[in-house]
């Protein structure tokens, strides 16, 4: 894990940052890596420092081909992992917490394949226009949901969308581009068979394959185009238990 420089320029006041930071520094849940210290340099530099973590991200584990990548239980497990961890965000707070740039690059795991999930809450620590520029980033990769474009906020519903891109990635193999676009196409994810995903090719009767349809079934309704239609995420922690690995 390394170290995050944040410039002084893309940095709030320098008191709500230490609230926001102490807001953050407060969280510890097994699947959220936790902000154990911040530094603020002389000119207004800030220096945010996670724990030290032997892990990879999920989109070097999807691309890494082994056989780990190609077992429906450890996806699973890494699906429920990711759904807690933001369920802890957004309910688990006095106040809930928006990830705000949730993506398969900032979603580690362990040696264990435990879930982590990094950089929540940096919209908190940045300026308004730094904040707008992460979120041009999630756009730029596939991950920012239709209505960012016309508010400037990110929110309990973006985060559910970026949540069903990531799943879509998952059980599909392809990246958030192509997953964006099966979202957004009916036709196809109305008949897109259990072939297509992973686990189960040469079976389609196989308990895996069924509950890894069930789940891109769930990461479609994730990226509802309308907001009031995703489900929240503990009706998603709900159906990924009734999915089972």
């Amino acid at each position: 894990m390394l170290l995050r420089f944040v410039r002084p320029a893309c940095v709030g006041r320098t008191g709500d940052i230490l609230a926001a930071a102490r807001q953050i520094g407060f969280l510890r849940h097994p699947n959220l890596v936790p902000l154990w210290a911040l530094y603020v340099g002389p000119r207004g530099e800030k220096l945010l420092r996670p724990p030290l973590l032997r892990c990879w991200h999920l989109a070097q584990f999807l691309k890494g081909g082994t056989a780990e990548t190609n077992r429906w239980k450890i996806l699973y497990r890494i699906c429920l992992g990711i759904a807690r961890g933001l369920e802890h965000l957004h309910n688990g707070c006095q106040e809930p917490i928006i990830h705000g740039n949730l993506n398969s690059e900032n979603i580690l795991l362990g040696s264990d394949l435990q879930t982590h999930l990094s950089d929540f809450g940096l919209q908190l620590l940045l300026s308004p226009t730094a904040a707008q520029e992460m979120l041009d980033a999630s756009a730029t990769q596939g991950y920012k949901a239709p209505e960012l474009m016309k508010m400037k906020e990110a929110c309990k519903e973006t985060d559910i969308y970026s949540l069903g891109i990531i799943f879509l990635e998952i059980v599909t193999r392809k990246d958030a581009h192509s997953c964006r676009l099966l979202s957004l196409d009916s036709m196809i994810s109305d008949k897109l068979s259990s072939d297509f995903l992973i686990n189960g090719r040469n079976d389609r009767r196989s308990a895996g394959n069924e509950a890894a349809f069930r789940c891109y079934q769930l990461a479609i309704s994730c990226c509802s185009p309308s907001p009031a239609v995703r489900p929240d995420i503990k009706h998603v922690i709900r159906m990924l238990e009734e999915v089972g690995g």
